[in-house]
């Protein structure tokens, strides 16, 4: 097995260098870079151009990992004077060649210097720790709650195959996954949080502005009370892949020898179903947890936290788009990546932790 983790760790690096480049590059063909978009700005403001370029700049930080589409620049800055433009250049970093910003983005991720926001005076490192606490809320939250509603419900099915409960669950699970997270999210706002009907839960932020005042359990409710909302929404589209998982696997497991044996020896259903089929059925789900917490974590809560106003990794990322801040976007790309392989690596491990028989060297 160490064998095995050290060629993982080996090819992390060639890995996360495919990724960084292709996806550096590629972005060196949208137009509207944070330079054309400076500009644009100046253009549309009614003071002095010396006076908004002194203003502008005080809110950016120069790094230099970003592109400039060079037509739409010189497009773009037709009315502004040339040397202005060149200081605008110069002062987020796009004066150098792109190889040597390319290059300076390598190695400043090799230490770790994820640089600075080109729309916020905040290093990259500080607007990740920021937001981080909003997006591990919500990766974890979703991520139980479908195991723990998820598990249960599969095994049940799984036991009572081809019963009515069997054919309804599946049916309730399907259509509720079918309908898209996000429309689901705006259901409970309305329903629940202010809109038409009821008001039984808040309408944003991750807790109360007098979240600081509360005793230690009070603040456990408030932080509660304000997740359930996002938490059931993002669920909701998780339920129908995870159900039918365990209950695929629960029946496979069941169909197998040992399980006839047990049965010949006189054991009971419930024993044999906790007693051996719950162990073996429920590797994948073991060793799959961490990566299906990863995949709940960066992905699925842009929306909702667009949504609910809650100020997570997901809407930084989509903010940094927007606004053309490569720095974040490149940044939070290299964190997600580098946690996505390392996630892989621990899932393999898990996987023999709890089945020893598993060997990656050999491949049984």
């Amino acid at each position: 097995m160490t064998a095995y983790i050290l060629r993982r760790l080996a090819l992390m690096l060639p890995t996360l260098l495919v990724i960084l480049t292709v996806n550096f590059f590629v972005i060196q063909l949208c137009p509207g870079g944070p330079v054309e978009q400076m500009i644009a700005r100046l253009q549309g403001e009614e003071r002095p151009v010396t006076e908004r370029i002194s203003g502008s700049m005080q809110d950016t930080v120069s790094v230099g990992q970003s592109s400039l589409e060079d037509r739409g620049a010189r497009s773009g800055s037709r009315s502004l004077d040339p040397e202005l433009v060149a200081r605008i250049r110069a002062h987020f970093g796009f004066d150098r060649p792109l190889g040597e910003r390319y290059l300076d983005m390598l190695w400043g991720y090799l230490r770790f210097d994820l640089g600075t926001s080109f729309q916020q005076d905040k290093t990259i490192t500080a607007l990740i720790r920021e937001k981080l606490p909003v997006s591990i809320s919500l990766g974890l939250w979703t991520t139980l709650v479908t195991y723990i509603v998820a598990i249960p419900l599969g095994i049940r099915r799984a036991v009572h195959a081809g019963t009515p409960f069997d054919a309804w669950s599946g049916f309730v699970v399907v259509a509720a996954s079918a309908v898209p997270t996000f429309l689901f999210a705006i259901f409970m706002l309305i329903v629940f949080a202010g809109g038409s009907y009821f008001t039984l839960f808040p309408l944003r932020g991750l807790v109360s502005p007098d979240f600081d005042t509360l005793g230690p359990l009070a603040q456990v409710g408030d932080y509660l009370w304000h997740m359930a909302l996002p938490v059931l929404s993002m669920s909701i589209g998780s339920l129908v892949g995870m159900v039918q998982l365990t209950r695929t696997c629960f029946l496979d497991e069941m169909n197998r020898q040992y399980v006839m044996t047990a049965r010949a020896k006189g054991l009971g259903e419930r024993g044999i179903l906790y007693g051996h089929v719950f162990r073996n059925a429920m590797l994948i789900f073991i060793a799959g947890f961490p990566g299906a917490f990863i995949g709940m974590f960066f992905t699925g809560s842009l929306l909702i936290e667009v949504i609910f106003s809650l100020d997570g990794l997901g809407l930084m990322g989509f903010e940094a788009v927007m606004r053309r801040d490569y720095p974040v976007m490149f940044g939070t790309l290299y964190i997600s990546s580098l946690m996505g392989l390392a996630i892989k690596i621990i899932g393999d491990i898990t996987y023999t932790l709890v089945d020893p028989r598993i060997d990656f060297n050999t491949g049984s």
